[in-house]
């Protein structure tokens, strides 16, 4: 066999390609069992929330650098308090996270979609964005793209979030500690909603989000490196410009209050490495 096609297969037993998963197949449920239902023969989840409790999944397998989409609809009408999540987690206290959280909101008010990236235990890297469609409606698609140069947040792919590898300027970039998927609709109405102002009304529950053509293009056990580069094209940065210019609400990267000594070192380079 021919080296290069040796290489191929090496490469190819690293990687994981999964399309249209079968929730039995690749999830657990981790809590809230039978608030957890998987249906349609495996190719639909959904997750409720009563006061008691809500419910979460988790993966089998874990990742180190891929692209995990997910396509999920949100909870409708009143969803205040709510929160439905779709995230990257490796386990202990010294944790890497890649999260997507979907805080809910009164009726007739958007959705806010809050983002945040952990290295070694440490985030507070939050951005925050509404988006431009009802998520409630129909099933939208949500991406993790990593790789060991950087994290691209995708909605119907278009990018709304870089976060660059700056190690060599001293700035921690998950790329070592292998992630699960992970999501969870669980009762945050301390905080969720206008700072905790607005609580859920348990009078809609159960409120119910649903989760469906699951796919990873993923590292199971591959070193860094061994996953694409892919960054954004002259297209790519001209839609996330556009997203931020006009849905982005928060950036960690503007908060003079938050950071009165300066702000962070990454917030000092190019938003779209």
């Amino acid at each position: 066999m021919a080296p290069l096609s040796l290489a191929i297969l090496v490469l190819l037993g690293h990687l994981m390609a999964i399309s249209e998963a079968n929730f039995h197949q690749h999830f657990d449920v981790t809590w809230g069992h039978h608030r957890a239902q998987i249906k349609d023969g495996g190719q639909l989840l959904t997750l409720s929330l009563e006061k008691d409790s809500g419910a979460g999944f988790q993966s089998k397998s874990q990742y180190l650098f891929g692209r995990i989409d997910m396509q999920i609809k949100l909870v409708a009408g009143n969803s205040a308090g709510t929160v439905t999540t779709f995230y990257l987690s490796s386990q202990g206290p010294n944790h890497d996270e890649i999260d997507f959280e979907f805080l809910g909101n009164s009726s007739g008010d958007p959705y806010t979609l809050h983002t945040n990236v952990f290295s070694q235990g440490k985030g507070n890297r939050e951005q925050q964005f509404h988006l431009w469609f009802d998520p409630t409606t129909a099933f939208h698609t949500y991406t993790i793209l990593w790789n060991s140069q950087r994290i691209i947040f995708l909605v119907d792919n278009i990018p709304i979030r870089v976060f660059s590898n700056l190690e060599s300027m001293g700035v921690p970039f998950p790329n070592k500690q292998p992630m699960s998927i992970h999501s969870s609709l669980w009762n945050a109405d301390d905080w969720a909603t206008q700072g905790g102002r607005v609580k859920a009304d348990w009078t809609k529950a159960p409120f119910v989000a649903s989760y469906k053509n699951f796919k990873a293009e993923a590292c199971i056990s591959c070193s860094p490196g061994a996953w694409q580069t892919q960054g954004l094209d002259a297209a790519g940065r001209n839609r996330i410009r556009w997203v931020q210019s006009k849905y982005l609400i928060y950036n960690y990267c503007t908060d003079r209050k938050r950071f009165p000594q300066g702000v962070p070192v990454e917030c000092k380079q190019s938003r779209f490495l």
